[in-house]
C-alpha cells in the first residue's frame, strides 16, 4: 500500500483559510465530497464525531482526522496545509500546519490503521515535515511523500 495511490492532487489544499477545527475539517472535506459524491456535511459530521473521542492532532504540527464512511467505495486521503496554524487541540497544545484526512469505507478492516501508521512514520522525520510545510506546489508535496513512503 502506497499513500500516493490515495492522495490525488485535487484532494490537496495548500492554503487552508480556517483557523478552527470545524472550519478546517469543512475545507478538507469539500474536495473529497465532490469526488466521492458523499455530502460534505456527512463527512464533516463523521470526522467531528471522531474528534469528540480525542483530538487527532498528534503533535509536531500534524493532525490526521479520520473516519469510516457508509457507501464510500474506497479509501481516500485528503491533504491540507495552513500557513497560519490552527488550534486543533493537539496533544502538544501547539498549532497544526499539516493535515491529512483519511476516509475509509465503513466495512474496511484495518486499512485506515495502515495509512495512519504510514503517515505517522513519514512525518516523524522533522526534515520531511519542514520540507512539506515549505512546499508551494502539490506535485512537490506528492514527491516528498512518495520518496519517503516505504513499501511495507
Amino acid at each position: 500500500m502506497k499513500l500516493i495511490d490515495y492522495i490525488k492532487p485535487e484532494f490537496m489544499q495548500l492554503n487552508l483559510e480556517s483557523r478552527d477545527k470545524k472550519g478546517v475539517i469543512e475545507e478538507l472535506c469539500q474536495p473529497l465530497a465532490e469526488y466521492s459524491g458523499i455530502k460534505r456535511d456527512n463527512l464533516v459530521k463523521i470526522l467531528l464525531e471522531r474528534e469528540r473521542l480525542g483530538s487527532t492532532g498528534i503533535g509536531s504540527s500534524i493532525a490526521i482526522p479520520h473516519g469510516k464512511v457508509k457507501d464510500l467505495e474506497h479509501l481516500m486521503i485528503g491533504f491540507g496545509l495552513s500557513s497560519k496554524g490552527v488550534n486543533f487541540e493537539s496533544i502538544d497544545s501547539k498549532p497544526v500546519y499539516l493535515f491529512f484526512v483519511i476516509i475509509t469505507p465503513e466495512d474496511s478492516t484495518g486499512d485506515h490503521l495502515k495509512v495512519l501508521a504510514k503517515i505517522s512514520k513519514i512525518l516523524r522525520d522533522k526534515d520531511v515535515r519542514s520540507s512539506i510545510i515549505k512546499s508551494t506546489e502539490k506535485e512537490e508535496i506528492l514527491k516528498i511523500i512518495s520518496d519517503n513512503d516505504s513499501n511495507d
